[in-house]
C-alpha cells in the first residue's frame, strides 16, 4: 500500500529517529520533511534526498543512510501548495521542534499547514486517516499541537485525524563544531554540509495507542501504551531531571563533556541515588498502582541505572552545555526539577539532592545574567507558584550550598 509520512523540521529528532525509521520500515512510498532553513534544503537536495545519521551505541559509532526524502520549504509557495497537498495524503505525520512555542509562529505556521492539508482529509474520504506523533519536549505537547490546529480549523477535523503524545528518551544532537566533527569521525549529514546529526541508538519511544478505526501504523518499531502520561512524566521528572542534575554536577566539577562524568563515581553514585531514592519513589508513589515493571521497586531501578549510563555514553561525546542550557527554563516551577521535588515530597521524602542541583543551576543562571542574589532570582521565577510551597523549596535549595 502506498504511504506517505511527512515531518516537521530536518532536526536530530526528525532526521535521527523519524525519517530514518520510516525509511527502514519498508511501509512508506514517500518521505517528505519541512524545513525553513534554506540552507538544509539546498543541501539535501543537492544530495538528491540521500544523508547520514551517526548512531552511538554502547561500544562503537556506526553510520545510517536514508535515501529518497523530499524536502520542502513552505516559504516558498510552490513547495507550500506540496507541502499541503502532502500532509493531506499522509498517514502518519511528526513535529520535531525546538519547541511546542513555535507551533504556531510566523508564515511558515506549523499548525495552518496542518489544519489546512487536515481539511482536505475532511473534503475528501479517499484520503487517508493519519496519526500525528508530536514529539516536542512537552508531556502535554499533541494536545498543544492540536488546539493550535483547531485555531484554523475551530470544527476539527472529526476521525480523520490523531494526535499522539509520545515519549522519547533518545539523546540526539545536530554537532556543527567542525574541530567535533573531525575528531571524532563524524559522517557529514550530506556532502560539503558541516553539520552531523548524533544520536544514540537507544530505540524504545514509546507512543500512544491508536484510536482511529481499521489505522495500520507504519512506524511498526514504536511501542503502544493505552495511557501514556505516565511514561512521560516519568521521561521528564525521572530521565530529564536526572540528566540535568547530572549536567550541573558536571558544571561544578568543571567537565566539558558527559562522558566525563561517568569516570567520577561519585557523581555517578549521587545521580542514581536521585534518580532512585527521589525522583523514583515519588514517581512510583503517583503511579504505584499502574500494571507496569518500571513503577516497581525491581523495574524501576533498572530503569535509572540504565538511564544514567546511557547519559555517559562516550561515543555521543555529549557537551556538559548542551544539557545544562537555558537554566532558567530548567528552574522554573512547571519543570523537571521542581516538579521531581514535589512528587518526593508527596512521598514523604525530602530532596536534598535535587535541591543541590538547583542551587548549582541558580548559580548558573545567574554568573550567566550578571544577577548576585540567588533568592531573588528564584523567587521571581517562582513567582506565580503558591507561596506556602516555594518557601519551603526555596529554604531547602538555598540551604544546600549555594
Amino acid at each position: 500500500m502506498s504511504r506517505t509520512f511527512v515531518g516537521f523540521g530536518f532536526g536530530a529528532i526528525q532526521g535521527g529517529l523519524f525519517l530514518p525509521e520510516a525509511f527502514r520500515s519498508g511501509n512508506f512510498s514517500r518521505l517528505v520533511v519541512s524545513e525553513i532553513d534554506a540552507e538544509s534544503v539546498a543541501a539535501l537536495r543537492a544530495a538528491k534526498g540521500t544523508y547520514l545519521a551517526n548512531v552511538a551505541g554502547s561500544s562503537s559509532l556506526e553510520t545510517i543512510c536514508v535515501e529518497g526524502v523530499e524536502i520542502l520549504n513552505p516559504l516558498v509557495d510552490d513547495d507550500r501548495t506540496a507541502l499541503v497537498r502532502a500532509i493531506s495524503e499522509a498517514s502518519e505525520l511528526a513535529t520535531a521542534l525546538p519547541s511546542f512555542a513555535l507551533y504556531d509562529v510566523g508564515e511558515a505556521s506549523v499548525a495552518a499547514l496542518l489544519a489546512e492539508g487536515f481539511s482536505l482529509k475532511v473534503a475528501d474520504p479517499a484520503l487517508p486517516t493519519c496519526v500525528t506523533y508530536a514529539a516536542e519536549n512537552d508531556s502535554r505537547a499533541a494536545s498543544r499541537l492540536r488546539d493550535a490546529c483547531f485555531r484554523h480549523a475551530p470544527r476539527g477535523f472529526g476521525e480523520s485525524v490523531q494526535f499522539s503524545e509520545t515519549v522519547i528518551a533518545k539523546m540526539c544532537s545536530v554537532v556543527a563544531d567542525p574541530v567535533r566533527i573531525i575528531d571524532e569521525g563524524l559522517d557529514l549529514i550530506v556532502p560539503d554540509f558541516h553539520r552531523a546529526f548524533l544520536v544514540e541508538s537507544f530505540n524504545e519511544i514509546l507512543v500512544e495507542q491508536v484510536t482511529l478505526s481499521n489505522f495500520e501504523r507504519g512506524l511498526s518499531a514504536f511501542i503502544e501504551k493505552p495511557d501514556l502520561d505516565p511514561f512521560a512524566i516519568t521521561k521528564f521528572l525521572g530521565h530529564n531531571a536526572n540528566h540535568a542534575l547530572l549536567g550541573y554536577l558536571a558544571i561544578e566539577k568543571g567537565l566539558g563533556f558527559m562522558h566525563e562524568a561517568g569516570e567520577q563515581q561519585d557523581l555517578m553514585a549521587f545521580v542514581q541515588q536521585t534518580f532512585i531514592e527521589e525522583s523514583g519513589l515519588g514517581l512510583r508513589h503517583k503511579y504505584g498502582e499502574m500494571d507496569d515493571e518500571i513503577f516497581t521497586e525491581d523495574g524501576f531501578r533498572t530503569y535509572a541505572k540504565d538511564a544514567v549510563t546511557r547519559m555517559v555514553n562516550p561515543f555521543l561525546r555529549d557537551p556538559v552545555a548542551r544539557v545544562t542550557r537555558d537554566p532558567a527554563r530548567k528552574l522554573g516551577w512547571e519543570d523537571r526539577f521542581v516538579g521531581s521535588m514535589l512528587l518526593a515530597l508527596e512521598a514523604g521524602v525530602t530532596p536534598h539532592r535535587l535541591a543541590r542541583g538547583v542551587a548549582i543551576a541558580l548559580q548558573s543562571l545567574c554568573d550567566e545574567t550578571g544577577q548576585d542574589d540567588p533568592k531573588a532570582v528564584l523567587c521571581n521565577l517562582w513567582r506565580d507558584a503558591p507561596v506556602e510551597i516555594t518557601s519551603d523549596l526555596l529554604e531547602l535549595v538555598l540551604s544546600s550550598g549555594i
